[in-house]
C-alpha cells in the first residue's frame, strides 16, 4: 500500500486546458491594453480634429504637402487648401494628418 501511494505522488502532472485558456485570455487582455485601445483613441481624436478644421489652419497632408484652409464646406468630404500664392488644391479630408501651427511651435 505504500508503494501505490509513493507512485502516485511521483507521477508527473500534465497541465490542464484550464492554463492553456487562461494564458489566451491574459494575450488578448494585454493585446487591447496595449494595441487596440490606443489605436481606436488615436482615430478618434484625428477624426475630431479633421471634423474641426476651418478656414485658415495651417495643415500637413499625407503626401507632405504643407498649406493653409482656404475653404471648407460642411458635410464634404474635400478641402481647398493653399500651398503657395495662388496655387489651391482640393484635397481630401482623410490625407489631412497634422496641424502645422501646433508643430512650429
Amino acid at each position: 500500500m505504500i508503494n501505490f501511494l509513493q507512485a502516485a505522488e511521483a507521477a508527473p502532472q500534465q497541465p490542464g486546458m484550464g492554463s492553456f485558456w487562461v494564458m489566451m485570455l491574459l494575450m488578448v487582455v494585454v493585446m487591447y491594453f496595449f494595441m487596440w485601445r490606443p489605436e481606436s483613441k488615436r482615430r478618434k481624436e484625428m477624426a475630431k480634429f479633421r471634423e474641426g478644421l476651418k478656414k485658415g489652419d495651417k495643415i500637413i497632408t499625407a503626401g507632405g504637402i504643407y498649406g493653409v484652409v482656404k475653404e471648407v464646406k460642411a458635410g464634404e468630404a474635400t478641402i481647398l487648401i493653399e500651398v503657395d500664392g495662388n496655387i489651391t488644391l482640393r484635397v481630401d479630408k482623410n490625407m489631412v494628418v497634422a496641424d502645422n501651427t501646433q508643430l512650429q511651435k
